[in-house]
């Protein structure tokens, strides 16, 4: 419903509302007052103003029996969030749909009336309160903007679309941003931002916070996509509409990256249909969401053997159900990353960097050399969590780790008698980009 059938419903129930509150006003239904001080200091003068809107809400269940009420009721619904226009109005916001709508109708009629006591219908009044309406729905309905300076990331392209509302570009290329988010790089090259548009959706969490779900999603999908590392700036920039722009905090952490992913135009079709891909299969909850989330908050860690735990968790929350006391997540791992004539190798590697956690909790780590060993559990994660969340590895990853380690202890079959026919297992084994 646009705007035309809202001010036309709410034409309607004004006046019949008029005609309600004047009757019952003279019924002899007590309109309050207050003592207002004017005047000059030496001199101050007091008079009475109606509390109008007082009396309105008196009045609420008389008034949601007229005939009109519901449709001017429906129609605010169908506008979408009120929320801007109860705060302009010092109401709050009681809860979404029928609730909001209903407290809408009551600060309406208070504006229209205000200082009122005899309730009559003016078209000047009805306008100057409809406008005030008008103006914070309209913007309540305008495209919001999120701009986010995208660290770790370059582009071939001026531009390039991820859909959903998303698009990245070069922060010189990008006319419409604030000069904060396009001043250039220490090294003179080009911010690349992360643009984000969302429009208002009836009882969402708002375009704000979606965009900052989105820009989290978009970090997510780009560190499973590549080994380096990339996070947006603390700090981003959102309007309303053709608005001025404001700062906003993206919940991201401050990072300043040395290393660039640089997007080339011939992997931007591959990129799109990667993020696509995980955002359609991002699971809701089990382990598996746990360690996307897990693993978000080890790259926000500021050394490596800060987020040598948090990397662990996800290891463990994935390939380790019985507990860490088991000690099986090291060959469970190296045995869906690493070749069979590798896997002894990586095993004894991933047992030392599980012990390298008790030497820090210790503070037994000094002289200890953890980044290799931190950063190769990152890698083999990240192909881990990339192919996980693609789908190429099945939900049991514990059985699929555990029948590959099975295979390596039985005996080699001769190689010249053929397998039964439908009876061959095959495994494709994630090795990460070297």
């Amino acid at each position: 419903m646009g705007l035309r059938q809202l001010r036309s419903a709410l034409h309607a129930f004004t006046q019949e509302a008029a005609w309600q509150l004047a009757s019952d006003a003279q019924d002899g239904h007590e309109l309050p007052f207050e003592v207002v001080e004017g005047g000059r200091r030496d001199s101050p003068l007091y008079c009475y103003r109606p509390l109008t809107a007082d009396f309105i809400t008196d009045r609420s269940n008389v008034l949601s029996r007229l005939p009109t009420y519901l449709p001017a009721a429906h129609a605010l619904i169908a506008i979408g969030s009120l929320a801007d226009y109860l705060d302009s109005q010092g109401a709050g916001v009681p809860g979404p749909g029928r609730q909001s709508a209903d407290a809408a109708l009551h600060c309406f009629l208070a504006r229209v009336f205000i200082d009122s006591t005899d309730f009559v219908f003016d078209e000047r009044c009805f306008d100057r309160s409809y406008l005030e309406l008008e103006k914070c729905v309209a913007e309540e309905r305008a495209e919001h903007t999120v701009v986010a300076v995208l660290l770790g990331v370059t582009l071939g392209s001026d531009e390039v679309s991820l859909g959903d509302g998303i698009t990245l570009a070069r922060g010189e290329d990008f006319d419409e941003a604030p000069d904060e988010s396009r001043w250039s790089r220490v090294d003179g090259s080009p911010q690349t931002l992360a643009i984000v548009r969302r429009s208002p959706v009836a009882g969402g969490t708002g375009p704000l916070e979606d965009s900052r779900r989105a820009l989290r999603k978009l970090v997510a999908g780009l560190r499973l996509y590549h080994p380096e590392p990339v996070a947006t700036a603390a700090l981003g920039w959102s309007r309303i509409g053709a608005g001025p722009w404001q700062p906003v905090a993206l919940n991201a952490e401050p990072a300043e990256l040395e290393a660039l992913v640089l997007i080339e135009p011939a992997q931007e079709d591959e990129l799109r249909a990667f993020l696509s891909l995980v955002g359609r299969r991002e699971p809701k909850s089990g382990e598996l969401a746990w360690a996307l989330r897990r693993y978000e908050l080890a790259h926000q860690r500021a050394s490596a053997a800060e987020s040598l735990s948090d990397l662990l968790l996800v290891a463990r929350a994935l390939l380790e159900p019985e507990g860490s006391a088991s000690g099986r997540m090291p060959g469970r791992l190296a045995a869906l990353c690493a070749e069979s004539d590798g896997r002894a190798a990586m095993t004894e590697r991933l047992a030392h960097t599980v012990a390298l956690e008790t030497a820090i909790i210790c503070g037994n780590d000094s002289g200890m050399e953890i980044a290799p060993f931190v950063s190769e559990l990152d890698e083999l994660l990240r192909a881990l969590l990339r192919d996980a969340c693609c789908g190429h590895l099945g939900r049991d990853l514990v059985s699929l780790a555990d029948s590959i380690l099975l295979e390596d202890t039985e005996p080699a079959s001769d190689p010249i008698a053929p397998a039964p026919h439908g009876e061959t297992d095959q495994f494709e084994f994630i090795l990460p980009p070297r």
